[in-house]
């Protein structure tokens, strides 16, 4: 029987899903924070359930051969980078892995089509949007990120994540809140007035958006001048008001202080307007391999008609299936439908349409118009498709479908039940979007039998 407080040596075996080092001792399962797979580690168990625990490293006995140095002083402590103390190759087969693991026990595939992991070039300020949590705690002001499974912030001056003018804007909004005597939000007490810094950046373009999140109404009038004037880079500056004793980070009304109420960037060679709401992936360069592989995987020539579901501001169909007959976009979010059109305009295409409808309502009403498809696009929130969603796309019955997914069970619970309506999965690639985190992105080719 493990016990609280208890201590002996271990061997790391494998990795949960947030990225803990998983051990056995008497069959007995342990999670480890910051445990590599071969690590051989005096352990002390600091809780201990019926049928697991957790426990911290007193001491490494022998070290994995795949563990380094982590370069963040607050890695261990910050819930944002589970994989800073392992080597780079073995972050992304331990990824691979996870995909064709959820494959196959989840989606029922003996052997899953696994096409090689597209990993980064670059695992360090890859990150193009950064939101920091502004706190009143231990009676000071604090910015930062939250703690592994907790909300308290961990001050962070440097995130190697995130691009360094994202840490000087940090930096200067925490000052600006000193000179004019601005509080931080306290969410015991729901007072205090800046609760966020969120910040969005253009790969590209270079072009920077600036979101105060603020528990009330009424901010320093010089504050757009003052960030504008350090920051030229700066090209829209907005309030978002969330005055709601909330976990959501923006609230439902934004007011802009510049004319521009977006940035640009260029994606897979299109421009792209991003308003504060809008979806784009974090890390621009992986998101053009992942388009470039769904293009691939896809065939679209000019004799298709394709939908994009889960459309958001265009890009998947925009960059993937450009060239297509005819492209319909779906997307729930008003302003993302509306930022869909405009791109399609600003890159000259005349052959789409948006519709602004949940992905299972939009695609009953496609049937409904007796739309054929050829390709279908689906790149839905991490809790994948509904079955709404999952029956309507087999009505329409599309030759090809390439679904996109950011969590590879939710991908294998829908790619089963796809298979069950007729469709087999032809490939998965996993694409490393998230270096250093626990998350993966994989594009998969669906083919209707």
């Amino acid at each position: 029987m493990i016990r609280k407080n208890d201590r002996f040596n271990v061997t790391i075996e494998d990795y949960s899903a947030e990225g803990h080092g998983i051990a056995k001792k008497d069959g007995y399962v342990l999670f480890i924070p910051g445990g590599a797979v071969g690590d051989t580690a005096e352990v002390h168990v600091v809780k201990a359930l019926r049928s697991f625990g957790y426990a911290k490293i007193l001491r490494l006995i022998t070290p994995s051969p795949d563990r380094i140095s982590a370069d963040c002083p607050v890695s261990n402590r910050c819930g944002g980078c589970a994989f800073r103390h392992i080597d780079y190759a073995a972050e992304l087969a331990h990824k691979a892995d996870k995909v064709k693991n959820a494959l196959c026990r989840i989606g029922g595939i003996e052997n899953p089509p696994m096409l090689p992991a597209i990993g980064a070039s670059e695992a360090t300020g890859y990150r193009n949007k950064a939101q920091y949590p502004i706190r009143q705690q231990d009676g000071k002001t604090v910015a930062g990120f939250y703690a592994t499974g907790s909300h308290r912030v961990i001050e962070t001056q440097r995130c190697v994540l995130q691009p360094q003018v994202f840490d000087k804007l940090l930096a200067f909004t925490l000052e600006f809140m000193q000179t004019h005597g601005l509080d931080a939000y306290n969410e015991e007490t729901h007072t205090g007035l800046v609760r966020h810094l969120y910040l969005r950046r253009g790969e590209k373009s270079g072009e920077i958006m600036v979101c105060l999140v603020i528990n009330g109404h009424r901010f320093p009038e010089d504050f757009l001048s003052a960030v504008t004037d350090d920051f030229p880079e700066v090209k829209c500056v907005c309030l978002n008001e969330n005055r709601e004793k909330t976990n959501v980070i923006l609230g439902k009304n934004t007011r802009f202080l510049t004319e521009r109420t977006y940035i640009l960037d260029t994606l897979c060679g299109k421009e792209f307007a991003i308003s504060p709401a809008s979806f784009y992936q974090v890390n621009p360069t992986q998101t053009e391999r992942l388009y470039t592989k769904a293009a691939e995987l896809a065939g679209i020539d000019n004799t298709q008609t394709v939908l994009d579901l889960y459309c958001g501001i265009g890009t998947v169909g925009i960059c993937a299936a450009s060239v297509a007959k005819t492209l319909v976009g779906i997307e729930i979010i008003p302003e993302a439908v509306d930022n869909a059109a405009a791109n399609a305009r600003r890159n000259h295409l005349t052959n789409t349409r948006f519709l602004c409808a949940d992905a299972g309502s939009g695609t009953q009403l496609l049937i409904d118009e007796g739309y054929r498809l050829d390709t279908i696009f689906v790149d839905p929130p991490r809790k994948g498709c509904d079955n709404a969603t999952l029956e309507a796309i087999c009505t329409l019955a599309p030759k090809k479908l390439v679904y996109i997914s950011c969590d590879p069970a939710t991908l294998a619970r829908d790619v089963k039940y796809l298979a069950d309506k007729g469709y087999k999965l032809i490939s998965a690639t996993p694409v490393d979007l998230f270096p250093r985190t626990v998350h993966v992105e994989t594009v998969c080719l669906l083919s209707r039998r």
